[in-house]
Order: C-alpha cells, then structure tokens, then sequence
C-alpha cells in the first residue's frame, strides 16, 4: 500500500511560520528611499494574510476531498498524487525566481499577478475532467503560490520597520491560521452536500479580495531593477530542486526505490553544479554568501531540522488516527485542529515573550517543549480520551508556531536592504525542500515498518516509531540554538540581554 502525500504541511508552512522581519526605509517605484511605514503594517500583514488564508484554505479542503475526486474522474486515488507532485514542482522551480521578478517588476505588481495566476489555476482545477488536466492545472496553481508566498514576505519586509515586525506577524497570521481551522469541516461539508470543484471556486472571492487589498493598500516596492537574470541558475537550481524533491515523492514507493535514489543523486550533483556556478555568478537566483551572515545560517539550519518535524506531522496524525484507532475523516479532522487552535494562541503572546527573554532563549525552550509534544504523540492510543489529545496537540501547536515566528523573524535581522530579495527567495526555497523531506521521511518509516512486519499497512507502533524519529530531529535544532548571540534581534523584540541573561 502506498499512502497519498498531504502537500497540507507544504503549504501551510508559511502560515505557521509568518514572515520575515522588515527594514527602516523602503524603495517606492520612483526609486526614491522612502521612511518605513509602521502605522500601516496592521494593513499590509491583513493584505498578505488573504493571499495566505487563501492557500491554506485550498491545501487543508483538498486533502479531505482526494477520494470522492479520484472516484469522479476515474482514477486511483494514489494517482492523486501526481497532481499533489505537480504542484511541489512549480514551488520548486518558480520560488529561486520570485525575488528577482519581485526587483524588477515590483513587489506588489508580482504578487498581484501571483495571485491572479493561483485564481487561474483554481478555475482550471475546478473544471478538470480527467487527471492529466488536473495535474496540469495543480502545476497553474503552483506557479501562483510559490510567487505568492516568499513575494509577500517581501512586501512585509520592505514595508514595516523592524521594531514593528514582531506584531506585525501577529496580525498577518491570525486570520491565515483560520485556514487549517475551518478547512476539514469546510471540506467534509463539500464533498457531503455539494461538489468537490467548489473546493476551487472558494478561492475566486478571497482571491478578489487579495488583489483589491494590494492594489489600493500596500506599496509598489521593488529591489534594484538593474541586476540581470540569472537564466544558468534558474534552470540548474529548478532542475536540482524538482530531482530532490520527486526523489523525496518517490522514497517510500514499493518498487521505486532505485528511481528515487537515482533522482536523488542527480539533485545533489546538480546543487553542487549550481553551488559552483554561484560562486562565479555576480548575482545568482539562490546567493549561498548569504549563509555567512550567522544569524540568517542558523536560522536556516534551526529552521530546517524543525520544519522536517512540522512536514511530517500532518501527514502522520490523519493516518494514524484513521488506520490505527480507527476514527472517521470527520472526526480526526476535528481532533487534528487543535495544533492550529494552539499556533493562534501562540502569536499574541510572542511579542510579550521575545521583549522578556529574548531570540536565544526563547527558541531554546520553545524547541525542548515543542519536540517533547511530538514525542508525546506516539504514546497516542485509542484509550486515550480526545480531550487529552488535543490538548498535547494544542500545547504542541502553541510552542511550535512560536519557534516558526522566532526562526523567520531572526532570519533577516542581520540582512542588508538590497540583498532582502534574495534572502526571501532562498530561505522560501529551503522552507519548500525540508517541509517534502519531512513527509517523506515520515511515509518512509511507515513503509519500512510494514514490510518489517509482514503487514500492508501500518501498526500503531509504526507511527510511534515515526514520531519518535521526527522528534529527534526536531530536538536537534535546539544545538543549533543555542549558537545564538544572546543580543540576537535586540533591534526586532526589544530585549536586552543584560536584564534575563
């Protein structure tokens, strides 16, 4: 048995995560600096929320809906999955471009069109009868979203000072963490009383909403138009980055395992390629100089051992509550919205906590109880009483989403202005890659656990195993953390480390 890849971490990352801290001026499409506009940021992290409520909607409905649209266009429903893939190979290879376009065309014209693309995609889907129009249509849709979402993190970053960024991933996010809330009941109404090419429809208004947000609210803000486009690196980096991540899609398959190693191997080789060309490149798409900066590399590396946590949850959680305690779609959909519930509570909080204790500290804690809480997960049995369940869920979700808001706001707080762009694109690019090898490594334990049993599918002790593993590499973070200068993002949260340190 093979099990469906839920691209729902992939696309919720950014929700969970928020967005990158800003700069103190900003380029307006004359050219001319401008002074950060703080009193606006409420607006523009609303504005750029739609756009990512939009995509969480779209990922958390779809996932409930894959059997009843396999059924309706008369395919298997692993064969879903090519649709599912198509999608993570647009991110793969338009997110290394997003900043360069976002320079040269300006930030709110790009991230306009982003979203007017991911609309086109969505009617597209919508209209779908058969599979390879599915999947091309899926490959639409995630030309629109891997511009959508690093491009708005760039809006944010050239539009809020850094003292107000903190709060401004508060109000960015809570109406995007509406999206994993309301997508599992929304996507058990659908496909019960109406149609699953609804699922698609709903993006039409939001959509709107988005567009008409950006036009009359947010900055036309862009980078140095002049630097040229890197054409070698767009196409080594995008092949390398759809190698690697059809190699992660294929790891667990039976039979495939040859073809995934294989894929993997050309991935490496063509990073490496692409690492070389950089460095011979006045301005590569994906710039890795950008690693020397400390605070932006552990970030990255943190991040990364987080985010394969993060990608492997969602797609363990649904399948042990279904396979192993036997639960309905419905109500594991009502169980596993209690991390989201709990990221929410999260964010009014992170402001007060980062100003008390700091980056340093803050993530080091955060990360012990964080992967404490996905430890916990695998002593989940079906005695256990839901309500306990959901509140490690929740607990989870809370310090979780904390580490995501400390990891993307202390990512940039040592960039400079003119190489934002770039830094954008690049961590949106990792957040991508480690989120698939997250899934990935989670379906891999579940298939090696049921061929080690004899079984077709998984034991409960299978996903016990897999949690137990993505704990561990969750936990890894913390020494990565603990790296950290403990003045570390004073400008952003306000601490000083004299007073708690």
């Amino acid at each position: 048995m093979r099990w469906r890849r839920r691209n729902l971490a992939s696309m919720s990352a950014d929700v969970s995560d928020g967005l990158a801290p800003g700069v103190e001026a900003v380029t307006s499409q004359s050219g001319k600096v401008e002074p950060a506009r703080s009193r606006g940021y409420r607006v523009i992290a609303l504005v750029v929320a739609s756009a990512l409520f939009m995509q969480q909607l779209d990922g958390t409905v779809l996932t409930v809906a894959l059997p009843t649209m396999a059924r309706d266009l008369g395919t298997p429903a692993t064969g879903l999955s090519l649709a599912l893939t198509s999608y993570l190979l647009a991110l793969a290879l338009f997110i290394p471009a997003s900043g360069t376009l976002a320079d040269r065309y300006g930030s709110r014209t790009v991230f306009c069109s982003a979203i007017g693309v991911f609309l086109l995609g969505s009617v597209a889907c919508a209209q779908a009868g058969s599979l390879p129009v599915l999947v091309a249509a899926r490959f639409v849709q995630g030309m629109g979203g891997a511009m959508m979402v690093p491009v708005g993190r760039l809006v944010l970053l050239r539009s809020v000072a850094k003292e107000d960024m903190v709060q401004a991933l508060s109000w960015l996010v809570m109406p995007a963490l509406a999206g994993p809330i309301l997508g599992p009941p929304l996507g058990g109404f659908i496909v019960t009383w109406l149609d699953w090419r609804w699922i698609f429809y709903l993006n039409i208004p939001f959509g709107i909403l988005g567009v008409l947000g950006s036009i009359f609210l947010i900055p036309d803000v862009r980078g140095d138009p002049r630097a040229r486009f890197d054409v070698s690196g767009f196409l080594l980096s995008g092949a390398a980055l759809g190698c690697l991540l059809f190699g992660f899609e294929l790891a667990s398959r039976p039979g495939a395992g040859r073809v995934a190693l294989g894929l993997l191997i050309v991935g490496i080789l063509l990073g490496i390629a692409y690492i070389r060309h950089a460095r011979r490149t006045r301005d590569p798409i994906l710039d890795p100089d950008l690693m020397r900066v400390p605070t932006f590399r552990l970030s990255v590396i943190g991040g990364s051992l987080t985010r394969i946590t993060q990608g492997a949850q969602p797609f363990l959680l649904p399948l042990m509550f279904q396979i192993g305690f036997g639960l309905s779609a419905a109500k594991t959909g009502t169980i596993t919205i209690a991390g989201a519930i709990g990221a929410l509570g999260m964010k009014a909080l992170a402001p007060r906590v980062l100003r008390r204790w700091g980056f340093r500290r803050s993530l080091i804690v955060s990360g012990l109880v964080s992967s404490a809480g996905y430890a916990t997960c695998a002593l989940f049995r079906p005695d256990w009483s839901i309500p306990a369940i959901m509140v490690v869920l929740a607990v989870s979700g809370f310090f979780t989403s904390f580490q995501f808001t400390g990891y993307n706001a202390i990512a940039y707080a040592d960039i400079e202005k003119d190489r934002m762009s770039a830094a954008t694109s690049f961590y949106a690019t990792f957040q991508q890659l480690t989120l698939s090898l997250g899934i990935c490594t989670a379906a891999t334990i579940l298939q090696l656990g049921s061929w080690a049993g004899g079984r077709v599918q998984p034991a409960l002790a299978d996903f016990s195993v897999a949690f137990v593993v993505v704990a561990t590499i969750s936990a890894a973070a913390i020494v990565w953390n603990r790296r950290f200068a403990a003045d570390a993002g004073a400008a952003m949260s306000g601490h000083h480390a004299g007073k708690s340190d």
